[in-house]
């Protein structure tokens, strides 16, 4: 399968939370290549939204390659079933690596947005970065242990 880079904006989540994903990317390393790169959000954000969110921006830019596929969460982003993400997946699988980008508190700039391949929603809830980190790493876990037959995903059948 394809490798999958997870750059995310913000501070270190509590313990708990970062016990748990670190759980879940090593889940994940039996089915799939996984980095995750934390960018530091921008300094003086108070000030001035708009030159934090590009400066934030560029730093994670710094991260991507030609070719990659860049998928921003983002609640207004196209919502999937975890079968819908495992075939997408799938169908990536040959195609180079993907990087999921969550934003800092203060979301994504722009002009990533419109560079992306597309946006993707967790949920049309706004979560905390950490807490958004933490699902898409649980997703991604279950997404490619059902690709790999694994019983971790049961799914609905009714």
């Amino acid at each position: 399968m394809n490798s999958v880079l997870l750059v995310w904006v913000g501070r270190r989540a509590p313990v708990g939370l970062e016990e748990l994903a670190a759980e879940y990317a090593k889940r994940i390393s039996r089915h799939l290549t996984l980095a995750e790169v934390r960018v530091r959000p921008a300094a003086g954000r108070q000030g001035d939204v708009r030159r934090a969110l590009a400066e934030e921006a560029a730093a994670v830019r710094k991260h991507l390659h030609s070719g990659d596929t860049v998928v921003v969460l983002d609640e207004r982003g196209r919502e999937r079933t975890t079968e819908e993400l495992a075939r997408w997946l799938s169908e990536r699988r040959h195609l180079g690596r993907t990087v999921f980008v969550i934003g800092s508190d203060l979301g994504v700039d722009l002009s990533l947005k419109k560079q992306a391949s597309e946006l993707f929603a967790l949920s049309r809830l706004t979560l905390p970065h950490a807490l958004a980190r933490l699902l898409l790493l649980e997703q991604l876990y279950r997404a490619s242990d059902l690709l790999a037959g694994g019983q971790y995903h049961r799914g609905f059948s009714g």
